[in-house]
């Protein structure tokens, strides 16, 4: 289990618990797309707008099992680098049980607020009937989704880093071939969609089942389904969610900076909330890419951190750095020539097309900007740095983007809003890097 953890050679050891998470980020932005693209063979604006409304609230949901997942994962590296097994134990238990409870909530919630729910996230009288089919089905899948998305890090925690991404593939593929039956071909639209995420996320769960009961009859002593080690103390709790809420909050204010940004673009009709749709579902690669990598390589981080083997762990986070900046480079350039022919995958309208096109490019500048924030941002995380995490999330979401779209869009209306992400992403990685040398130059 310590073998990925204890791997001598930097750049291999990031290889082997990177490009496993970052597979797993790509099979959950495949299925984003697939949604989108048989959502657009309809044809019909007012629907992929009504997807494109939607995916906050999704993300939102998501976000509840970050709480006890990438909260979990923090605690649990740093507990296997102390060699603290039955704390694992007793933590990855706990995690479980508080991931099932919260998805119970979030049903409820939704069942009796959908519709509220549904006028908050931006929809009209145009597309309002395609907002609530798929908020109906999404809430219905909550308890599954939460414990889907937080078993994925609760597994590179403890090592099962096969099993993680394993799932992720899984839960994706019934996904994309659910949306060909439920929206091709039984014409179930926004409803399908809704439906074949949800049903995706339950399959990706029982596997995960499966993998800790299969683990736990090998006598894996870190993995426990038992009510009996079920046995939350205030240190552990606090330590969970200290870590696990600004992780969270990273996807809950992106929601609601997105939720500000689809009410200003819908300002400009459905056309334009379509053609952001489908050039953020674009742009969801280097972000999905990026967010893989640096979840990924987070357990090391907490890992070296907790062994006090801080010049490696400073290693793991230079090196990762550097990648992920290169990465974002070759998106830059690939948006730049190739975003209508990108945007033509999903439009047919020749109008909307170019102006989705055109918002890929603008958005493609900021990819380089993502890996140094998100890298920043999971080293926080992965030391406990609960804070400083909250801060750089806060400084993106509300201090700085909010304000950015507000302030563009006086100035150059729809294209100013777009313009908001770059804008925003350049100033804050400047930030996180000084955030990130002052701190690794205390504690050096």
């Amino acid at each position: 289990m310590k073998t990925v953890f204890e791997e001598k050679n930097i750049s291999k050891a990031i290889m082997r618990v990177g490009l496993p998470a970052m597979l797993g980020q790509l099979t959950t932005l495949i299925y984003n797309i697939a949604d989108t693209f048989f959502v657009s063979l309809t044809k019909e604006p007012a629907m992929i707008a009504a997807v494109t409304l939607c995916t906050p609230i999704l993300l939102i949901i998501m976000s509840i099992a970050s709480i006890f997942g990438m909260g979990g994962n923090s605690v649990i590296a740093r507990l296997l680098g102390e060699d603290k097994n039955k704390e694992v134990r007793n933590t990855l238990n706990f995690c479980l049980y508080a991931m099932t409870s919260a998805g119970i909530i979030i049903l409820l919630v939704g069942v009796f607020f959908m519709k509220p729910i549904a006028k908050i996230s931006g929809a009209d009288a145009e597309n309002m009937a395609y907002t609530y089919d798929y908020l109906k089905y999404i809430f219905f899948g909550a308890p599954f989704i939460i414990l889907s998305n937080g078993l994925v890090h609760l597994f590179r925690s403890i090592g099962f880093i096969k099993e993680s991404t394993v799932g992720l593939a899984l839960g994706n593929s019934i996904n994309i071939v659910f949306d060909f039956i439920f929206i091709v071909l039984l014409d179930w639209g926004t409803s399908g969609a809704a439906l074949a995420t949800s049903f995706g996320f339950f399959c990706s769960t029982i596997y995960y089942f499966v993998c800790m009961i299969r683990a736990k009859k090998k006598g894996n002593e870190l993995v426990s389904l038992s009510i009996k080690h079920f046995a939350p103390h205030k240190k552990m709790v606090c330590s969970v969610v200290s870590i696990g809420i600004p992780g969270a909050l990273i996807t809950v204010l992106l929601s609601v900076s997105n939720i500000v940004l689809n009410n200003f673009i819908g300002i400009y009709g459905s056309n334009a909330v379509a053609s952001y749709g489908i050039a953020y579902k674009v742009d969801m690669v280097p972000i999905m890419l990026s967010v893989g990598l640096s979840q990924g390589v987070a357990p090391l981080v907490g890992y070296y951190y907790g062994a006090g083997k801080k010049d490696r762990m400073s290693q793991v986070m230079k090196t990762s750095t550097i990648y992920e900046v290169f990465l974002g480079v070759i998106f830059l350039v690939v948006f730049w020539l190739f975003g209508k022919r990108l945007a033509g995958v999903f439009l047919h309208d020749e109008s909307l097309i170019h102006q989705a096109g055109y918002f890929i490019s603008i958005l493609g500048l900021s990819a380089p900007m993502l890996g140094i924030i998100n890298m920043v941002t999971s080293y926080f995380q992965a030391l406990g740095s609960a804070v400083k995490s909250l801060f750089i999330t806060i400084m993106r979401n509300i201090i700085l983007f909010i304000p950015a779209v507000v302030l563009l869009n006086s100035l150059w209306r729809l294209n100013g809003v777009i313009a908001a992400q770059p804008v925003v992403e350049t100033v804050l990685a400047i930030i996180c890097i000084l955030m990130y040398a002052k701190d690794i130059k205390c504690s050096l």
